[in-house]
């Protein structure tokens, strides 16, 4: 089945099939009687002929850094829901949380594969840069402030330093905070930023000796929480930089019977699925991944349409969820 023999089908040109299908204008009239044969037919238009026809693949490549994420997967629901209302395709790539392999998905995305890509981005480098700018496709960035290319990123400074106000306002002036390398600048340096920050504008001491690092696991707060229980004096609270280590900080308490958050407090960042069924339920940032997805999306898809349209960088806001663990 052709265009040629839905025109003749619909006793309409071929031309007028083909507007129809690349949602060109079409008659009202003429449109009722291609979407008929169409129906009856079920036929689909080839993505191939059409790849010739527009130098267009309709298939976007999404590079994230791991699989089993509730925000990353919050995120790729967004991305998804605008690409299929657009009629475009999407090709995720998994990362496993080394920047690196986002360098060679960028290579492959770099032989005509897909239209454009989102970076669900953990760290740019100059390596990245330099990629980035020699690909003749856009590539829009989520969760990264970049000045290069387009942008949505989060207010992780923000988000920090009004968490780590309310964890004052709860009493609390021993705050510890286990965090990430600080490569990841959005979680790794912005966060532990707004944490200082908040500490020296409300008069309350940093402590070096409790400002751990690893990595993006449950692990990682499990084993840091467990530092800090062993240490001679310990935190009153503990603030970590996602809702996972913030899981894994939580059971560790659980396991050496400290409650929580009677004796010591515990907040995170993301207000994933599992937040509000944590015992307690956890105190948390909700960053709206979904929204971020939609317009990361929208943004890609405008350069796509517009290639000389400008460069654009948004940051999206927050709301700070209140529960039992502070």
């Amino acid at each position: 089945m052709t265009i040629s023999d839905i025109a003749k089908m619909a006793g309409v040109s071929s031309s007028a099939v083909s507007r129809y299908l690349n949602n060109g204008y079409v008659s009202a009239k003429k449109k009722e009687k291609i979407k008929a044969v169409i129906d009856k037919t079920g036929y689909v238009p080839s993505r191939q002929a059409r790849m010739l026809r527009t130098k267009r693949t309709k298939v976007v490549g999404v590079i994230i850094p791991k699989i089993d994420s509730d925000s990353i997967s919050r995120i790729v629901a967004g991305i998804s829901e605008q690409l299929l209302e657009d009629d475009y395709q999407l090709l995720l790539t998994n990362t496993e949380n080394d920047y690196k392999n986002e360098l060679k998905y960028l290579k492959v995305f770099r032989q005509d594969f897909v239209d454009g890509v989102i970076l669900l981005a953990t760290a740019i480098t100059n390596e990245h840069k330099k990629l980035i700018k020699s690909l003749k496709i856009p590539v829009v960035a989520i969760g990264q402030k970049v000045d290069f290319i387009s942008s949505i990123y989060h207010d992780d400074y923000g988000a920090a330093y009004a968490m780590t106000e309310k964890v004052i306002e709860k009493g609390h002036r021993d705050i510890a905070f286990i965090g990430v390398p600080e490569w990841d600048v959005a979680l790794g340096i912005n966060r532990l930023n707004g944490f200082k920050d908040c500490l020296k504008d409300n008069n309350v001491p940093f402590h070096p000796e409790w400002n751990l690092t690893g990595m993006f696991d449950m692990e990682s707060g499990f084993d840091n929480t467990k530092k800090l229980m062993e240490m001679d004096k310990r935190p009153e609270a503990i603030f970590c930089v996602t809702d996972t280590i913030a899981m894994g900080a939580i059971h560790c308490l659980n396991k050496l019977q400290i409650k929580i958050p009677d004796d010591v407090a515990v907040c995170g960042i993301g207000n994933g699925r599992t937040a509000t069924v944590m015992e307690p339920p956890l105190t948390t940032v909700d960053y709206f991944y979904k929204s971020s997805g939609i317009e990361g999306a929208k943004m890609l898809l405008e350069k796509i349409e517009r290639p000389k349209s400008p460069l654009m960088s948004t940051m999206l806001g927050f709301e700070l969820i209140e529960r039992e663990s502070l």
